[in-house]
């Protein structure tokens, strides 16, 4: 596959010359110009995919995001950029992988790693805001109730319980 991600690449100037859209499967295997940048660790060219409106989770035929590319190719500067670019880190291709698990299998440990960092920091990041999002529920379930509370029958109740 890295073979293969490195001939594609060769043409990527090519394809760009020729007026290839920014999403288009620029060759039969579903590849866009930012997969082949991704596979071919080319980070100032994807930089400038991503810069154009480039859909970053758009697969392939194999199932494979930009990147599970960047993971396959050991490009943390791929990986950087997607991941900035909202890529989803979670997603699998048709072998169920996700672009840590290719990064694993091809050795990439590092870029493993720092995908796996990512990962936790995002379900962190996400359990915190569902909290948060409960405990502001919560409270305004209680503020409602109290304001319901003080006043009835559009009268006010006095503190000692009598009305």
């Amino acid at each position: 596959m890295l073979q293969l991600c490195d001939s594609e690449c060769d043409g990527l100037s090519s394809l760009m010359e020729c007026g290839g859209a920014v999403n288009s499967p620029g060759d039969t295997l579903g590849q866009s110009p930012a997969h082949l940048a991704a596979c071919g660790g080319q980070a100032f060219f994807l930089l400038w995919q991503l810069q154009t409106g480039v859909d970053v989770n758009q697969q392939d035929c194999f199932g494979e995001a930009p990147i599970h590319k960047a993971a396959r190719s050991g490009s943390m500067e791929c990986l950087s950029l997607l991941i900035a670019s909202d890529a989803r880190i979670d997603m699998c291709n048709k072998d169920g992988h996700t672009a840590e698990d290719v990064a694993l299998s091809c050795g990439f440990l590092d870029c493993a790693r720092y995908l796996a960092t990512i990962k936790l920091t995002q379900d962190t990041f996400s359990r915190a805001q569902s909290s948060l999002h409960n405990l502001k529920e919560t409270a305004a379930g209680v503020k409602r109730g109290q304001c319901c509370q003080s006043i009835s029958h559009g009268k006010r109740r006095r503190s000692d319980g009598f009305v």
